[in-house]
C-alpha cells in the first residue's frame, strides 16, 4: 500500500535529516509528518488480522492483547480501523479538550517535531490540537466495532492559563460525560502534558482537580466506564505511594506512566552524536516532550513501582498500571508483564515498526509472543469493514 512505501522510504531518509541544518530539518520533517498522518489514518488494510491468546479481560473489558496506540496518533477520532485490522489490543483517540485547538506554531513552524531515528526517539511541541470534546465524542459514537478492540480516549483540562480553573474543570467534566454517552469504552485523564502553557501542578493542587473530577463524575457514572490517569514519565518514584493512595482512595481505576519527558539534559546522554545538534536546537527552540527509546528505563521503573506498591497494599478493587514510553519489542511486553503491568502503549516505536514491518507489525510482534501452534493465520473480513 502507498502508506507502507512512504514510511519505508521516509525512513529510509530521516536519518540525514541530521545533517541539515536543525532549523530547516524541523520545518520540512513538521509539514512532512502532519502530511503522512492525515493519509495514514484514513487507509486501514485490507486485511485484517485478530489476535488470539493474547487476550485479557479488565474491569469487563475484552483487549484482545496487551498493546494498542498511545495518545497523540489519533487526536480527532480517526484511524481506528486502521489500528484495529493490524491486530492492535485496543484503540486511544486525543487528547482532545473542550474547544477545538489548532495547535502550537513557532518561528514558522506548525505543530513542531523532530525525529531522532539513530536514538530511536522523536520530539514535539504539539500543543494538543484537536476538534474539541464535542466533535470527536460525535465521531466515536459512530464507530464500527471490532471484537476485542476496545475505544478509548484522552482527555485533557484546557491548557490556557487565562481561564479560571473551576471552568476548566466545570469543561473537562462535560467532555468526560459526552465520551460516556457516545459509548467509549474507558477514558484517559492527561495531568501531564508538556506540550501547553501549563506546567505539571503539584501534589495539592492535582489532589483538589481529581477530587473534582470524582464528585462531578466519578459518583455519577452511569455505566461502567474506567477512568485512567496518566502522568509523567519525568515523576519522582518517592511520590509513587501518595500518587497511588490519593487515586485509589479518589475512586480512579487506573495510573498510566507516562507521557513524555522535559528532562531534556538527563535524556541528551542517550541521543546520538549525529543527533545532538538537531536536539539542542529543539528542545532550546520549542521545549515540548521527548519521547521514545530515552524513556523506556523510566517508564518501567515507574510501572514496576506502582505495580509492586498495589501488591503490598492492595486497592480493594480492580485496579490496574498501565505503561507508555519506550515499547518496541516482545521483550519490553515481558518486562511489563513480569512487573505486573495490564497494559501498554506505544507511539514512537509504532512507527518505526510501521516503517518496517507495514501493517503487519502487530502481527510479527505477537509471533515473538505466542507459540507458533496458537499463532493464528491472517483473516481476511468481508465488505463490511468494522464488523466482526
Amino acid at each position: 500500500m502507498r502508506t507502507e512505501i512512504l514510511a519505508r522510504s521516509e525512513a529510509k531518509l530521516r536519518p540525514f535529516l541530521a545533517r541539515l541544518p536543525p532549523a530547516l530539518a524541523v520545518r520540512i520533517y513538521s509539514r512532512g509528518r502532519r502530511r503522512f498522518l492525515a493519509w495514514f489514518a484514513r487507509r486501514a488494510p485490507a486485511e485484517a488480522f485478530r489476535p488470539e491468546g493474547l487476550e485479557r479481560t479488565l474491569w469487563g473489558i475484552r483487549f484482545r492483547s496487551p498493546l494498542f496506540n498511545a495518545a497523540g496518533m489519533f487526536k480527532n477520532g480517526d484511524g481506528y480501523e486502521v489500528v484495529a485490522r493490524q491486530g492492535a489490543g485496543a484503540y486511544l483517540a486525543g487528547t482532545t479538550t473542550h474547544r477545538r485547538r489548532p495547535g502550537n506554531r513557532r518561528h514558522g513552524v506548525r505543530l513542531p517535531f523532530a525525529p531522532y531515528p539513530r536514538s530511536h526517539a522523536a520530539a514535539n511541541w504539539l500543543g494538543l490540537p484537536n476538534l474539541g470534546h464535542r466533535a470527536v465524542a460525535a465521531r466515536l459514537r459512530e464507530l464500527p466495532r471490532r471484537d476485542g478492540c476496545p475505544v478509548g480516549v484522552s482527555v485533557a483540562s484546557e491548557p490556557e492559563p487565562a481561564i479560571a480553573e473551576e471552568a476548566k474543570l466545570e469543561q473537562l467534566v462535560a467532555g468526560m460525560r459526552l465520551y460516556e454517552e457516545s459509548g467509549v469504552d474507558f477514558l484517559e485523564l492527561n495531568e501531564s502534558c508538556p506540550n501547553t502553557a501549563e506546567g505539571v501542578c503539584g501534589l495539592d493542587q492535582l489532589r483538589r482537580r481529581l477530587a473534582y473530577v470524582r464528585d462531578a463524575f466519578l459518583t455519577r457514572r452511569q455505566r461502567t466506564l474506567p477512568v485512567i490517569v496518566k502522568f509523567s514519565c519525568d515523576t519522582e518514584p518517592a511520590q509513587l505511594p501518595t500518587v497511588l493512595a490519593m487515586l485509589v482512595e479518589l475512586g480512579f481505576d487506573g495510573v498510566n506512566f507516562g507521557n513524555t519527558s522535559t528532562a531534556y539534559a538527563e535524556h541528551r546522554l542517550s541521543i546520538a552524536p549525529a543527533e545532538t545538534a538537531l536536539y539542542d536546537y529543539f528542545t532550546r527552540a520549542f521545549g515540548g516532550g521527548l519521547s521514545g527509546r530515552p524513556l523506556k528505563q523510566a517508564s518501567l521503573r515507574l510501572a514496576a513501582g506502582a505495580a509492586e506498591h498495589l501488591r503490598r497494599q492492595p486497592p480493594g478493587r480492580e485496579f490496574h498500571v498501565v505503561r507508555t514510553g519506550g515499547i518496541e519489542t516482545a521483550q519490553d511486553l515481558g518486562r511489563s508483564a513480569a512487573a505486573g503491568v495490564a497494559l501498554n502503549q506505544w507511539y514512537t516505536g509504532y512507527f518505526e515498526a510501521f516503517a518496517r514491518d507495514g501493517h503487519r507489525l502487530y502481527r510479527r510482534l505477537y509471533r515473538e509472543i505466542l507459540p507458533p501452534t496458537r499463532f493464528p493465520p491472517a483473516r481476511s473480513q468481508g465488505s463490511r469493514p468494522g464488523l466482526t
